[in-house]
Order: C-alpha cells, then sequence, then structure tokens
C-alpha cells in the first residue's frame, strides 16, 4: 500500500506544473485534483493501517496550524461560502506536505519526485511551444503572450522558473543518463517557453533561477557550466529570429515598471489591501476575501502573496508564513552538497515569484514545501547528496535502506 502511495505522489508531481491544460471538467476538475484526490483516497487507508508514524516535523507542523488558522477564518469571514470554498481549496494543495513526509521513505523515491516534476514541467514547456507554433496563434500578428490552452501566462512561467535548479541538480547527481539528458534539455526549452509567456516577473524569476543553476554546475564541473551558458545564449540570439517582437517589447518594460513601482497596477492592488488590512489587523477577514475587503472587482487577486495572507488572515497568518519560511530554509541548510545550493535557488525564486503573485494556493508551492520538509532525511543519506552520480551498487543500498526515524525538531 506505501508504494501505491509513493507511486501515486510521484504521478501527482508529474502532473501539478501542466495541471490547467488539461481539465475534465465538474465534478472531477483538471488532472492534479484527480490525481490528489486519488492519492488521498490510498493514503488515508494505508496510513491508519501502518505500525508506525513518523514523528511529527517542524515544517509539516508549521503548514498545518496555518491551514488551521485559514480554516477557522470561517468563523469571522466577511463572506463564510467564499472562505468554505478555500478551505477546501487549501486542504488539496497542501496535503501533499504530510503524505510526502509520511510516505516518502527513501532518497530513490524523493529523487523520483524531482524527476516527475522535471518531467511535468518540460510537458508544460513543449505545450507552451505548441501553443505559440498552431495556425491561429501564427495568425494573430499582434499577440504578444503565448501559453497552453488553460493556462495562465504568469503561473507558466512561475512554475517553469522553480524548475531551473532541480533540473540541473539532476544534470548534476542523476545516475540514470536519460534523466541527466532531459533535465539539461529542460534549460534551454524551459527558457523558450518563459520568454514566450512574455510574463514580466516570471522572466526576472528565470534570470534568478538560471543563474542559480548555472552556480550549481559551476560547483559540479565548471565545463558543463560553461557548455550550459554558451546553449543559453545561443538560445537567445535565435529566439530574437523566432518570438514576436511584440513578446520583447512587453518584456522590455520591466525597467519601466521598477522605475514607475506600478507593476502592472499591482501598486494600486497592495494599497487598497493596505488600507483593508488597517481595520482588521490581527485575524483579516477570512480566506478567499481578498478582493472583497479590499473593495477590488470578484475576479481580482493580490498578486503578491505576503498581502494576501495579510488581509485573508491578519498578522497571525503573515507571521505563521514567515516562520515557515524560515524553517523551510533551516531544512535547505542542512542538506549536503549541491542540493543544498539547488534548494536554495528554488527558495529565492519562490520569494521572487510570490511577491507578484498569488502562489499560497499553488499545488506546486506546498509541493516544492513537501520536498524541503524532507531534505534533512536525506542528508543522514550521504550517498544521495554526493555532488555526482551515485555508483549502481551504492545507489542500490541506499534505496533498500529506510530513512531514519526524524528528531522530534527535525523539519
Amino acid at each position: 500500500m506505501a508504494r501505491l502511495v509513493a507511486a501515486l505522489l510521484v504521478l501527482y508531481a508529474f502532473a501539478v506544473p501542466w495541471q490547467y491544460a488539461l481539465d475534465l471538467g465538474e465534478p472531477l476538475g483538471n488532472v492534479a485534483r484527480v490525481t490528489g484526490v486519488l492519492l488521498l483516497v490510498v493514503a488515508i487507508p494505508a496510513v491508519l493501517a501502518r505500525r508506525r508514524w513518523h514523528s511529527p516535523g517542524l515544517l509539516p507542523a508549521l503548514i498545518f496550524l496555518l491551514f488551521l488558522l485559514l480554516s477557522a477564518s470561517y468563523l469571522w469571514s466577511i463572506d463564510p461560502l467564499t472562505t468554505l470554498d478555500k478551505i477546501r481549496a487549501y486542504f488539496q494543495v497542501m496535503m501533499i506536505v504530510w503524505i510526502a513526509w509520511e510516505f516518502l521513505e527513501t532518497p530513490a523515491q524523493w529523487r523520483q519526485l524531482l524527476r516527475a516534476i522535471v518531467l511535468g514541467s518540460i510537458v508544460l514547456a513543449v505545450l507552451t511551444l505548441l501553443g505559440f507554433t498552431s495556425a491561429a496563434v501564427v495568425a494573430a500578428a499582434e499577440q504578444a503572450r503565448f501559453t497552453a490552452s488553460g493556462q495562465d501566462p504568469n503561473d507558466v512561467a512561475r512554475f517553469l522558473d522553480l524548475v531551473f535548479p532541480i533540473a540541473a541538480l539532476l544534470i548534476a547527481e542523476d545516475s540514470n543518463r536519460l534523466f541527466r539528458f532531459l533535465a539539461a534539455a529542460y534549460l534551454p526549452l524551459g527558457l523558450l517557453a518563459v520568454v514566450l509567456t512574455a510574463s514580466r516577473g516570471g522572466f526576472v524569476g528565470a534570470v534568478i533561477a538560471l543563474v542559480s543553476a548555472l552556480v550549481l554546475l559551476a560547483r559540479w564541473r565548471p565545463s558543463s557550466a560553461a557548455s550550459a551558458a554558451l546553449i543559453l545564449a545561443a538560445l537567445s540570439t535565435l529566439a530574437t529570429f523566432l518570438v514576436p517582437a511584440e513578446t520583447f517589447a512587453r518584456l522590455a518594460t520591466i525597467p519601466a515598471q521598477f522605475q514607475a513601482l506600478d507593476f502592472n497596477d499591482r501598486f494600486g492592488i497592495w494599497t487598497s489591501g493596505a488600507q483593508a488590512f488597517a481595520h482588521a489587523p490581527w485575524l483579516g477577514y477570512g480566506a478567499g476575501n481578498y478582493s472583497l475587503a479590499a473593495g477590488l472587482a470578484t475576479e481580482d487577486t493580490a498578486h503578491n502573496t505576503f498581502m494576501a495572507l495579510l488581509v485573508m488572515g491578519g498578522l497571525v497568518a503573515v507571521t505563521l508564513l514567515l516562520v515557515i519560511l524560515i524553517a523551510a530554509l533551516r531544512s535547505i541548510l542542512r542538506a549536503r552538497g549541491l542540493t543544498r545550493f539547488a534548494f536554495l535557488g528554488v527558495f529565492l525564486v519562490w520569494i521572487v515569484t510570490a511577491s507578484v503573485g498569488s502562489v499560497e494556493e499553488n499545488r506546486m508551492t506546498w509541493l516544492l514545501f513537501a520536498c524541503c520538509a524532507l531534505l534533512p532525511r536525506l542528508a543522514r543519506h550521504p550517498a544521495a547528496c554526493s555532488g555526482s552520480p551515485a555508483p549502481p551498487a551504492a545507489l542500490s543500498a541506499v534505496r533498500s535502506q529506510p530513512f531514519a526515524p526524524p528528531a522530534p525538531e527535525s523539519a
């Protein structure tokens, strides 16, 4: 049963990046939601049948507290029905932290999760490129932003950004040549897809993520970093001939956005949120009620994860989020070798993208936090974090050994 849960976890991680490209309609929803429900249905009886549960870790416990706070906000919500709907959504995206904490027992399983994330991101990048090359899109000469059907350009760019450091880690450490090749192919493919989305925040995040990836590769093998940099430079030159001028024109406004401190009207949205926060500073207005509290249109979002929680859950919620980030950083610093560098890059990219987007209800956010929570366990197995592909004999030995039970303070 536990093996089935681990397999479904991998399938879920694969589906998350491109989830909105395949929607099965109500009541099923997108492919990640369907996979997540199936995962939960299998995980609950599996954990009840276990003789020994893992001790609660600091990071999973803090995330659970944040979920409890957002759920409790139903009691003081200015729109209880919206809050109730958001509680269900938060449960669906946050549950992955608990399931991964309980069922991922070996470094090999953790590595499979990273592979699935990279493979899912490759699918997302390919779908974005297909969206660009479709005849209907090509006919629209003035179109500047491209993505797969059903996907939001900013979400696509965020998903792709977060995976660049993970792909670099697989290039350096994965023992399977096929996955190392696919991870290497993702770097130029993902960058081209990010450019096609014309997401300004996504492009800034991509620059940070790619620098992190190149630094990691340089620490592993400087020649590989130089090769990757040359390939990306060549792709950037080629992209000037392939990508519409309107796309580059939109990306070229990034300096002006910083100078004007407008960020595509986000500053006004944040100002409205700050004014709402002043009237309910401690516990906020209830989950899902940012636009209503700030007097914005229903379809508007906070475009800032910290501001969203500040309005929905007050200072208590934001404090919890900051403590979660500190715990995640603590877990990352306890990792070894290149794994630490990879997830420091992921952490930095998440901070940047969360500052211009509302990602608290994002499956990728909690999937990556689940990976971070497991890093201290992984650090006890040097063969899994050695900085170079493990030899087959050593890898098989690691696979046969479960993680040691974590100490109560581990995260």
